[in-house]
């Protein structure tokens, strides 16, 4: 949960819908305007601290600033 964690604290005035899906087989998927930027079956890991948030920053550029900067 830190991933969610991390976006809603750093990004809360860009996010529309942040939807936490169950599913089976540990999925774990993170999407940014449909464009899947984390696939834990495509890079057969877990994403590490923070490491979703920096795609996130990244797939966002910098003309998106973080809440409160």
């Amino acid at each position: 949960m830190s991933a969610t964690r991390d976006l809603l604290y750093h990004y809360p005035h860009v996010i529309d819908e942040l939807r936490l899906v169950t599913g089976s087989k540990g999925v774990f998927d993170v999407a940014v305007d449909g464009e899947v930027i984390f696939s834990k079956d495509a890079e057969g890991r877990h994403a590490n601290p923070g490491e979703v948030l920096e795609r996130v920053r990244a797939r966002l550029g910098p003309a998106v600033r973080e809440y409160g900067a």
